[in-house]
């Protein structure tokens, strides 16, 4: 299972078994949309269908590299999350920079997983 996800990639995976597109209309996957008082990213990210979309691809990616990494690995990575989200959240409601910062960070976390040492 692990070379077929190599070969698709990550993200290919996800989407090609649906987890990557399993929405509920009133939350994105990293928060809910439905609190009262949402910071002007996360607004824009509910409110704008692909930007969620983006938001469920890169949790779930992250949910899932995290569960692959060895244990020491781990913090880097959430080290890292932290990092990236307050980037995001520094986009404020500007549509194409919290596009470009979940881009950003897809590529991040491609990497990360293809960097996972694999059994012979």
């Amino acid at each position: 299972m692990r070379d077929f996800i190599h070969r698709i990639g990550l993200a290919g995976f996800l989407f090609g078994t649906g987890l990557g597109a399993a929405i509920h209309p009133a939350a994105a996957a990293s928060f809910d949309c439905e609190r009262a008082e949402l910071a002007a990213d996360e607004k824009k990210i509910c409110d704008t269908r692909s930007l969620n979309d983006a938001d469920v691809k890169m949790v779930t990616t992250f949910d899932i590299l995290t569960g692959l990494l060895p244990m020491g690995s781990r913090g880097t990575l959430q080290e890292e999350q932290s990092s990236w989200l307050k980037k995001r959240q520094a986009c404020n409601a500007d549509a194409e920079c919290i596009r470009n910062a979940y881009s950003e960070r897809m590529k991040q976390l491609d990497e990360a997983y293809k960097g996972l040492s694999r059994p012979m």
